[in-house]
């Protein structure tokens, strides 16, 4: 029955889908390309060699909306056919190795290539983004995860500025004012994983217990979030590399923040980008820190770059994996009571997914992130609980060792794991990845059983036994049984909460419901607990319940910025525009500091709670609604969709 299902879900993915591995295999590409930034172009050229395996009239590489200006196959000028989508060459081919093509093209992209900066006060950066964008937009290259080859690049890009890219740095060079960087890499990976950054970086290096080059890349006025942002780095690796049980496959690893970008983070071999949000100081850390994209993006350097997938059908197999080992990463550095927290958290979420009708199969290629990452983690540690530690590690490390650098399904890794656990899986695979519905119910057994602190947890119901809840409340070492019982009965909070842990504490201030007399230092001592998030409900709660000492509050905290959507620095322009006596004269410059944080230069994340209290305002005019029309544009789609129903909203 897997068999059959797996091949209907991967009819249905592989519709329009064009293969040509069968005939060619694509071995080593030298790419050689020259970045302008002033102008968003790229151009250069690209020699791939590679393997007829079969005879064909033909070869063609994707290549998206490019000026291609002369292709040579084995060293002689041919001619081709190309209409803006992919570059085809007529020629009959015998099998034999060795075939050389070289492409030379030119391109301004419209994707997967991003010019941010350069005319405005944004940092300067290009930085690319193959995975969903399509490598073949800034490089002819093949766009089908099936074809893995080994790249080797030379970016030509304006000097002072860093370049990063796959592999290890070889050798560079300058002309004229601009500079040569070379990386050389030694193993293949598809396309969508190629990868090059440019901007103004510095760069920190550590090494892992095996002797892996770690580079941790910051811009110089972020040196102060160095530590914070990349706590824990080594730490991860090392564990990584041994609960996977086989060595990191990479020559190096790379960490390096992108402004502007499209996720939380993105795997490339060996050189993960990430979203400058996660670039955070000490206080920052509790609030959102990068330790599990950390660990998630590491984790993928085994699970989706050295194996990887054939299709959608079996994304689950980078995502579920990655999103796994980064919570047993997490479980290393923050103990069983964070990890199965996590977990239960994760169950409800995807439980109330089920309810809203919207659950679907782990192989469907259609699911959504829910399902393809967290049900995928609750699968891997279902399926660990059922075979036992001994066998999941001994599977996990053959099935690496046996498609390294390969591609799979879905039955490659099941079919490892009943062939060493020497029992049949049918049933559980039935329930684990197969069925639209999360089993919910085997789910929360599991975490009874494992640990006492969840078990406390769900059995804490303050609806259900009102009574007891104040005692729990102050006999419990449980923070997030404490949480759970602020949260729902916040008449219990008293003073004796703000002696306990940060965790506590935030939950004390976002849930306040008033402020005694006799209660107000405690709640003013809130405004300098290690959390931007506590800092920011505080400083509202105290502005509200104690309106006499408003000013002295907003004096106190003018300063603070916070995290990187400025939560606490945006509430403080509202609340002054609308403190009676409170600095009037700046009144107008407050106004215009919060119109400029919708600009382009700044990140999605601020620009979106900008936008927010400009609309609550009823402030978002001309100059706010122009911003929106240049928000609905935007690459990041969760701007551009923010911004097309503010619009619309602004409309009715």
């Amino acid at each position: 029955m897997r068999k059959t299902i797996s091949l209907i879900f991967g009819i249905l993915a592989a519709v329009g889908f064009s293969q040509q591995q069968p005939y060619v295999d694509f071995i080593q590409a030298e790419v050689k390309v020259t970045i302008n930034p002033d102008k968003q172009e790229v151009f250069g050229s690209v020699d791939y060699r590679f393997d007829v395996l079969k005879s064909s009239d033909s070869i063609f590489l994707d290549a998206r909306n490019m000026t291609i200006e002369e292709v040579f196959l084995n060293n002689k000028p041919v001619d081709f056919n190309y209409q803006g989508r992919q570059l085809i060459i007529k020629n009959n081919l015998r099998p034999e190795s060795n075939h050389k093509l070289r492409v030379s093209f030119r391109t301004k992209p419209s994707k997967a290539m991003y010019f941010r900066g350069w005319n405005n006060e944004a940092p300067d950066e290009v930085w690319t983004q193959g995975q969903g964008k399509y490598t073949s937009s800034w490089l002819p290259s093949l766009d089908d995860m099936n074809d893995k080859i080994e790249f080797d690049l030379s970016i030509m890009a304006p000097k002072d500025y860093a370049v990063v890219a796959n592999g290890k740095y070889v050798e560079g060079g300058y002309i004229d004012d601009m500079q040569r960087w070379e990386y050389n890499m030694d193993l293949p990976m598809s396309s969508y994983l190629v990868a090059l950054a440019i901007g103004r970086y510095d760069k920190r290096m550590i090494y892992s217990n095996s002797g892996i080059p770690i580079e941790l890349y910051y811009r110089s006025s972020d040196s102060i979030k160095f530590e914070p942002t990349y706590r824990y780095t080594k730490e991860i690796f090392d564990f990584l590399e041994n609960e996977i049980g086989l060595a990191y496959p990479w020559q190096n690893y790379k960490q390096i923040p992108i402004h502007d970008f499209l996720y939380a983070g993105m795997e490339n071999t060996g050189a993960t980008f990430f979203s400058d949000d996660f670039m955070i100081d000490e206080i920052a850390f509790n609030d959102n820190s990068y330790v599990n994209v950390n660990a998630h993006e590491l984790a993928h350097q085994w699970f989706g770059n050295m194996v990887t997938e054939t299709s959608g059908v079996h994304h689950w197999l980078h995502e579920g994996f990655a999103s796994y080992y980064a919570l047993l990463a997490e479980q290393h550095l923050f103990g069983d009571s964070h990890f199965y927290m996590k977990l239960y958290k994760s169950a409800l979420k995807l439980e109330e997914q089920d309810l809203a009708g919207n659950g679907t199969s782990l192989l469907n290629p259609k699911s959504n992130s829910l399902t393809f990452y967290e049900k995928g983690a609750w699968t891997l540690f279902m399926l660990r609980e059922l075979v036992g530690d001994h066998v999941f590690k001994s599977s996990i490390k053959e099935y690496l060792n046996a498609y390294k650098f390969k591609n799979v399904e879905t039955d490659d890794f099941m079919d490892m794991v009943e062939k060493i656990a020497d029992t049949d899986l049918t049933a559980f695979e039935k329930q684990w990845l197969l069925s639209d519905d999360f089993p919910i119910e085997r789910a929360i057994d599991a975490l009874n059983q494992m640990s006492p602190y969840v078990q406390g947890y769900i059995n804490t119901n303050c609806e259900v036994e009102q009574s007891k809840c104040a005692e729990i409340l102050s006999d419990t070492f449980n923070d997030d049984i404490k949480i759970k019982i602020i949260t729902e009965q916040p008449d219990l909070i008293n003073p004796d909460l703000f002696d306990e842990s940060w965790k506590v504490r935030q939950a004390v201030a976002l849930n306040s419901k008033s402020i005694a007399d006799n209660d107000r230092e405690l709640y003013e001592s809130l405004l300098d607990d290690p959390s931007y998030i506590t800092r920011e409900a505080a400083l509202y709660k105290l502005w509200t319940f104690l309106p006499d000492k408003r000013m002295v509050y907003l004096e106190r905290t003018k300063d603070i910025f916070g995290l990187s959507d400025g939560n606490v620095r945006l509430l403080w322009l509202v609340l002054a525009m609308n403190t009676s006596g409170f600095d009037q004269d700046s009144i107008k410059q407050f106004y215009s500091e919060l119109l400029e944080y919708t600009t382009d230069i700044h990140n999605p994340s601020l620009r979106i709670r900008a936008f927010n209290y400009l609309a609550m305002l009823d402030m978002c005019l001309d100059e706010c609604q122009s911003n929106l029309e240049l928000a609905k544009q935007h690459y990041n789609w969760q701007l551009s969709k923010f911004a097309r129903q503010e619009l619309a909203k602004l409309k009715d």
